[in-house]
């Protein structure tokens, strides 16, 4: 006997593929995401573009500074200076850190046989236009003395003719005016304002708070 045989339908579907296996991260990558992305690239951008810690090496800052103290300097200020957002970021009586100018011998130091330019602190003294000199002792700009209560009570500055900052350039000296005590714009001339890397009037260590001036 012949069974009625069930009506033809459509074809089943095929099973759906099976979900691929997640990529397994490799050593490389974990270190690039979590190394590099994650913690290099942000501590980067925030010491060359905002701000940094700075040292204060030697004595040519005293009373004000002394060797070993740390200091923040600020980078943002030169930053947006330079993309045209501010006006000058540098004023007189600012503490400033920068390289000296490449053309003079005393702008660079040897270290374990390496010959560098090292960065160095020191005050703005006089601004772009000002005439600096000395006389008897003392600091003159645009012909009157300079009230410096942030300078050695006792020292000695050596006699300069008047001279004139030129454009994009400060003029800068260290507060201990013992004679030889610091190495400045009397011996190497005006900084450029592009090897400037940035102002530094507040120390963090120790007694944090904003620098005298």
């Amino acid at each position: 006997m012949n069974l009625p045989q069930p009506a033809a339908g459509p074809d089943p579907l095929p099973p759906a593929p099976a979900s691929p296996a997640p990529a397994r991260e490799t050593p490389w990558r974990t270190f690039w995401r979590q190394w590099i992305l994650g913690a290099l690239l942000p501590v980067y951008l925030v010491t060359t573009f905002v701000c940094t810690l700075a040292r204060v090496d030697g004595e040519s800052m005293a009373p004000t500074l002394q060797s070993g103290q740390m200091l923040l300097l600020l980078k943002y200020p030169r930053w947006l200076h330079a993309w045209g957002l501010s006006g000058p970021y540098v004023h007189r009586g600012d503490l400033v850190i920068f390289k000296a100018p490449a053309e003079s011998p005393y702008s660079y130091e040897t270290l374990y046989g390496v010959t560098h330019r090292p960065y160095n602190v020191k005050r703005v003294i006089g601004l772009a236009g000002d005439t600096v000199a000395v006389e008897d002792g003392r600091v003159y700009v645009n012909g009157r003395p300079l009230a410096e209560s942030y300078a050695s009570a006792e020292g000695y500055v050596n006699s300069q003719p008047p001279e004139v900052v030129p454009p994009g350039k400060v003029w800068v000296m260290g507060d201990n005016r013992l004679t030889g005590a610091s190495l400045d714009s009397r011996a190497y001339g005006a900084v450029d304002l592009r090897d400037v890397a940035g102002t530094a009037d507040l120390r963090l260590w120790p007694r944090p708070g904003p620098v005298a001036r």
